[in-house]
């Protein structure tokens, strides 16, 4: 891959892209007097000079209370740890992963593990025995971490079948052959402070950092090799793009992303450089708007499906209400997207319109913010596409939420809107750190210093996805002459007909996920005559959807119900009206429940595993072409 710097003739400003005779497309870096972590090239020079802001690092909950570990506190817990991973005879460079759910012990065996000189390959918590047993047995994984009791059963089932792994650490009680994390750090109690030092001191911006193992939509995960540069690029990127020095409010993030997950890891990595405050929630599912709206957060970022999720619960019953009621609601809606239109326009509202958006803030907008605790200045998704509706609903009532496109392979993101520039619809314009054109082909293809250094041990895959240094990202797109990136669809989920038109299905299932009954589709007629669509219920709606039937209340009974595919049927009729007839849904199935990570459908983003929905459902397909 070429590291060559991005060729000075061809970056041009956020405000106006350009775009050069080779269709290319970057920005520079906005300075916002941000207060980071200065001078630090790698990440644990960067957690161990975080000590220096005085306030609270880690928010949690504990015992039914809000709990807070300061910076100083954090630092050092994390050189405890790093001196641990020492003692037990960890070197620079070998692999250590962490297996558990988002939560502050895993923060703290990231960055310990990295000042020891460690490369941190993370699992996803939802993984089986034999899914961790690869990433343990690939990365030659020397220490794991695990969550609690179900985490270490996993790596008992598998332990003797990983040759390289030297010790299991439990972050509470260990068992019979595992040590406590309390336990880690008493041997490290005779390795001398310095030793540490010396350890973040030998690694270099180019040595690598982590192997992040994708969420493997199809096949088994790649391991993408991310090194302290990339990552450090692509934090301070984000922290100028987005400018979030620049608000009054503090940077109180809520982690939800699984900390597995890259984007979910940057978040992490942003508001510890600033010297801001994570918050980590219950992890529980059924608890997540009452955790947003108690920790009161400055700052979220999660996946479209949360979103919708969201923007479901703030709707709901709007539909049933007397027309008054949905005037009014309606009304409010259209007055904040006015109040949007002007500002960023740079026009004064006027007096009308000010009036108009004080009543409707304090009817309508400002119980849409309380549900994230009225805080939130700033919201970002991420991993997937998102309904433009939905976004403009949250702008309306003053949350402004911005879509952001990325990938493993780019360390996170790699285009931005932002709260100042940005365009409904687009996934924002290249970051600083990035520049863009689309190919021959229509695939979108990326360079710059965010982009990793490779697969660990797949030369052959390497070598495919990074051709002639451009990363090849997958996806189909558009950039405008403003600069503008436009995902049309994954290269890979193309679905070609019998007839031979080409289709992506993304659109036309984003089309059917933001209609009130159905939670989740999936478009499917490769080689076939025409398209036809799997659809679950929305649990949570559901009930009220029995109510106006008069069903019964229960997914996999309604799933069969004549009554619900009638009104199913008219959803999907009006869905159709918005695409050409050979984009348009002829036929569909319902399925008796709504598809998960448990039943391997889903990846820890939720994110659709199309070829294993497909192949699992295969004689589901089939019978809608009979």
């Amino acid at each position: 891959m070429s590291k060559d710097p991005i060729n000075p003739t061809v970056v041009t400003g956020r405000a106006s892209v350009p775009t050069s005779s080779a269709g290319v497309h970057s920005s520079p870096l906005r300075h916002s007097g941000l207060e980071r972590s200065t001078g630090a090239q790698t990440l644990g020079a960067m957690f161990l000079r975080a000590g220096r802001h005085n306030r609270a690092a880690l928010r949690y909950k504990e015992n039914g209370h809000w709990r807070e570990t300061s910076y100083r506190e954090f630092v050092r817990s994390a050189r405890a740890t790093a001196r641990g991973l020492i003692a037990v005879g960890l070197e620079p460079g070998e692999r250590v992963c962490i297996l558990s759910d988002t939560r502050p012990e895993w923060t703290i065996a990231d960055a310990g593990s990295l000042c020891a000189g460690a490369v941190v390959a993370p699992i996803y918590h939802t993984n089986s025995p034999e899914e961790c047993e690869y990433v343990l047995r690939h990365s030659e994984a020397r220490v794991v971490f695990c969550e609690d009791e179900s985490q270490l059963a996993k790596i008992e089932q598998v332990r003797d079948r990983c040759p390289d792994l030297q010790h299991v650490i439990a972050f509470r009680d260990a068992g019979a052959g595992t040590l406590s994390a309390q336990q880690l750090i008493e041997l490290g109690r005779d390795i001398p402070g310095d030793q540490v030092d010396a350890r973040v001191a030998g690694v270099r911006p180019e040595s690598l950092a982590s192997l992040v193992y994708t969420s493997g939509t199809t096949g088994p995960p790649k391991a993408c090799m991310l090194t302290h540069r990339n990552w450090m690029t692509q934090a301070h990127m984000i922290e100028e793009c987005l400018d979030l020095g620049r608000h009054s409010v503090p940077i109180e993030f809520f982690l939800f992303l699984p900390l597995a997950h890259v984007f979910g890891r940057i978040t992490q990595m942003c508001t510890l450089d600033l010297g801001g405050t994570l918050i980590y929630w219950t992890r529980d599912p059924a608890r997540l708007l009452d955790d947003i709206r108690e920790a009161r957060p400055t700052y979220f970022t999660s996946v479209p499906r949360v979103w919708e999720k969201i923007y479901t619960a703030a709707t709901r019953g709007i539909a049933d209400q007397p027309w008054p009621k949905r005037a009014l609601f309606n009304w409010s809606l259209g007055v904040g997207r006015r109040l949007r239109d002007r500002e960023r326009d740079g026009a004064a509202p006027g007096r009308l319109l000010s009036a108009e958006h004080r009543l409707a803030d304090r009817l309508v907008h400002r119980k849409v913010r309380d549900l994230f605790g009225g805080r939130v200045e700033l919201a970002v998704t991420s991993a997937a596409p998102i309904a433009r509706e939905v976004l403009e609903f949250f702008d309306a009532c003053g949350i402004v939420v911005l879509e952001v496109w990325g990938m493993t392979e780019m360390c996170g993101a790699g285009t931005l809107n932002t709260d100042t520039d940005m365009k409904m619809g687009t996934v924002g314009k290249p970051g600083s750190a990035l520049e863009m054109r689309v190919g021959d082909d229509g695939e979108l293809l990326a360079r710059g210093p965010i982009v990793f250094a490779g697969y660990f041990k797949n030369e052959e895959a390497t070598r495919e996805t990074l051709p002639e240094g451009w990363l090849a990202t997958g996806d189909l797109g558009a950039i405008d002459a403003e600069g503008f990136v436009t995902i049309t669809g994954r290269k890979k989920d193309i679905i070609i007909t019998s007839s031979g038109k080409n289709i992506a299905p993304a659109n036309i299932e984003n089309a059917l996920k933001e209609t009130r009954w159905i939670s989740e589709a999936l478009v499917y007629g490769d080689k076939r005559p025409y398209l036809v669509a799997l659809l679950t219920l929305d649990s949570e709606e559901a009930p009220k959807l029995a109510e106006q039937l008069g069903t019964q209340p229960d997914v996999r009974a309604m799933a069969s119900d004549d009554r619900v595919r009638v009104e199913i049927q008219k959803t999907v009729d009006a869905v159709n009206t918005r695409f050409a007839r050979i984009e348009q849904i002829k036929r569909f199935a319902i399925l008796d429940r709504e598809m998960s990570q448990q039943h391997g459908e889903l990846t820890p983003t939720l994110k659709v595993k199309r070829a294993f929905v497909y192949a699992r459902f295969k004689d589901v397909f089939d019978s809608l072409y009979d």
